[in-house]
């Protein structure tokens, strides 16, 4: 067992696209003897002893959205990272969740309850001590239908909270739940008696290691060191300032003059030549891949025909797009799952590669579509670069797209809302968790409901079949993934364009920066040097 949960394993994830293979889930004994964090982090390349104080500033171009906190779309990358905490978190390298607010825990052979032990020095940023209690009112607002939580539905699945001892909890669950660790990794902690405030921005309470003491909305989010934090001598840091800067130029800009010294989503390619300059670096979040995407609304009468999907899936230059927008930092995909997952197959993954001949064959039996609108997001620049590569794709073959910007909070608000006129184009997550999550969480992948309007018993029973296994990445769970997949490729309501990695820039003196499988940042053992 590791002897103290602060301690972090270093690596240098510069540039290197390599992940090792994901573990089955061990039992509950094993992953309390886990190290409590297990990020991957970088630590500059050298061997910086750590530094006590200072103040880092970092730059992101979208601000928080308080009411997508459990969303997993729209909010500073920073903010859960650095207030909240889950009970359990993955490696990022792995699905073996490790102790966090939770040492340890057991489940039933049946797969039908987990009993938990937590942590009893946990105190929130208000003083109050942390209980089962908060892991109730935590996982039951998760499934509370007005945060729009992705994980909603397995939130949902927990039918029975035991709190009866402060730090211990046994959760019921209505069946078997191969993806539960993604839940507990995932819901943040949250503070009952703030909860109506963090709904309206004004107050975000959570057991991490910074808190959040000053909010200008569109501007700056400040952080201090939580000085009663759990981990012994962490944070190193004293404050944290997030400069919200949307414009990627400006963002870059700040980021070479010093005035912040982290940048959250810049364009790929000044990222990689800030890395070829000796006083930056580029950060690869590897472990949380993203995967981009065309979405189709299948109520649109010409995108309700299977064909024309097909079409557009076979029009895309996949390879170009990886190797244009994002650098080669990614590989293209025709279904959602990373490398490391175990629902991974390559030869699907070639079904739709790029054919012109076939896409004007399938193009020809059919009447001439509409100009279709193609929706993207503006708060990053590389959407519009990969919409407008679609487009030409898609006008080699006679298909005439029109690209439709929006700002990032109406984007979310038309995604989870099912509000798209015909395409979009944006990135989904979840597909690096255990594979049900995606099917019966995720916006666009759904079954019961889904941005696309897409709607097939057999998808649904494909789900619930990959969902309802007791270990989620047993062998009966990858023979539920291969079906899964299967009607992901002949549903095509979504079409995978590839896997990236998400990139941060920062200056040498950063070290010890590190991620969690959502990406979100976590500088716990972070320091200036």
């Amino acid at each position: 067992m590791s002897s103290t949960p602060g301690a972090f394993d270093r690596r240098n994830f510069l540039r290197g696209t390599g992940i090792a293979a994901l573990a089955i889930f061990g039992t509950g004994a094993l992953a309390a003897c886990t190290s409590a964090v297990n990020e991957q982090k970088s630590a500059g390349g050298d061997n910086a002893a750590p530094v006590r104080g200072g103040t880092l500033k970092v730059g992101t171009p979208v601000d928080i959205v308080p009411g997508n906190l459990l969303t997993n779309t729209g909010t500073t990358p920073a903010l859960i990272g650095l207030v909240y905490e889950t009970l359990t978190r993955y490696p990022n390298d792995k699905l073996e969740p490790a102790p966090r607010l939770a040492k340890s825990w057991d489940l039933a052979p049946d797969g039908l309850s987990l009993a938990v032990e937590l942590r009893d020095d946990v105190k929130f940023h208000s003083g109050r001590p942390f209980t089962s209690k908060d892991v109730e009112f935590s996982l039951r607002t998760h499934a509370d239908p007005k945060w729009s939580a992705q994980l909603k539905s397995t939130a949902a699945a927990i039918t029975g909270f035991d709190t009866s001892a402060p730090h211990r909890i046994v959760l019921q669950f209505a069946h078997p739940l191969g993806n539960v660790f993604d839940l507990l990794d995932s819901a943040p902690i949250l503070d009952s008696e703030s909860i109506d405030q963090l709904a309206t921005g004004d107050k975000f309470v959570g057991t991490g290691p910074f808190k959040l003491t000053q909010r200008i909305p569109n501007t700056q989010l400040v952080f201090e060191k939580n000085e009663q934090y759990w981990v012994p001598e962490r944070p190193y840091l004293d404050r944290v300032e997030v400069q919200v800067i949307p414009d990627s130029q400006a963002l870059l800009n700040a980021l070479k003059s010093g005035q912040i010294a982290v940048a959250h989503d810049l364009n790929y390619r000044d990222t990689e030549n800030l890395a070829k300059n000796g006083g930056f670096k580029a950060i690869n979040y590897e472990g949380g891949e993203l995967q981009l995407y065309v979405g189709a609304n299948v109520q649109d009468p010409a995108l309700a025909d299977v064909r024309l999907r097909q079409v557009v899936a076979y029009a895309i230059d996949r390879e170009r797009i990886i190797a244009e927008v994002f650098r080669g930092s990614g590989y293209p995909l025709n279904l959602p799952w990373p490398k490391t997952s175990p629902a991974f197959d390559e030869n699907r993954n070639t079904k739709y590669a790029r054919d012109l001949t076939k896409a004007k064959q399938l193009l020809a039996q059919l009447p001439k579509p509409p100009k279709l609108p193609l929706t993207y997001e503006t708060s990053t620049p590389y959407y519009e670069s990969a919409a407008q590569i679609v487009q030409a794709n898609l006008a080699e073959i006679g298909i005439e797209v029109t690209l439709d910007p929006i700002d990032s909070a109406t984007f979310v608000k038309q995604l989870v809302g099912a509000q798209f006129p015909g395409l979009w184009i944006t990135d989904h997550s979840w597909a690096q968790f255990v594979p049900s999550t995606l099917t019966v969480s995720a916006y666009p992948f759904n079954a019961r409901k889904n941005a696309s309007h897409y709607e097939s018993p057999a998808y649904v029973a494909a789900a619930d079949a990959a969902w309802q296994v007791t270990k989620g990445t047993g062998p009966d769970a990858v023979r539920a993934y291969q079906a899964l997949s299967e009607q992901l490729l002949d549903g095509l309501f979504l079409i995978e364009i590839g896997a990236r990695f998400k990139q941060v820039a920062t200056a040498s003196k950063v070290h010890g920066l590190s991620w969690t499988k959502r990406r979100e940042t976590v500088l716990t053992d972070a320091f200036l040097a």
